[in-house]
């Protein structure tokens, strides 16, 4: 649990993920939330560690995060990505990512997905254009701007 409130409050994840635990409750709640994911939905969110230090360096997964942004986004799985500054430009989100849509598109192929980017991320843009991922409405979330992103069904 340590490890997974350090990754939250490490300044690269601050800085386009508004909504983070900022105390160690906060942080367990947030866990908790994962686990009821799965008992729920099937889906949710995984720790990703890097193998030679053993170190918990994100989280990639699917979650029904419930933002309140419309039916045409708060009803499908929400894909999601957040890495420690350490692990930037190692290709960790590329591979888990790839990895997790694999099993998704394997596991629930009739489904769409959409996620939700800061508009001045541009790593995580790129990431979700490589993913497949297309816009289809800017907003603002959380006093941010936003682009909207959807996966069509395979």
């Amino acid at each position: 649990m340590d490890e997974q409130f350090n990754l939250y409050r490490d300044p690269a994840v601050e800085e386009f993920i508004r909504g983070l635990p900022v105390t160690r409750e906060d942080a367990w709640h947030r866990l908790l939330r994962y686990v009821g994911h799965w008992s729920l939905f099937g889906y949710g969110m995984f720790a990703v560690f890097e193998r030679g230090s053993g170190s918990l360096i994100g989280e990639v997964g699917l979650a029904q995060f419930q933002r309140g942004l419309g039916a045409d986004f708060d009803a499908d799985p929400e894909a999601a990505w957040l890495f420690a500054g350490k692990a930037h430009g190692h290709g960790y989100a590329i591979e888990a990512m790839e990895t997790l849509m694999g099993w998704f598109d394997g596991t629930r192929p009739e489904e769409r997905c959409v996620c939700m980017i800061d508009t001045e991320n541009a790593a995580s843009v790129r990431l979700a254009e490589r993913l497949d991922f297309q816009a289809y409405r800017s907003t603002e979330y959380r006093g941010a701007s936003v682009t909207q992103y959807h996966r069509l069904k395979r």
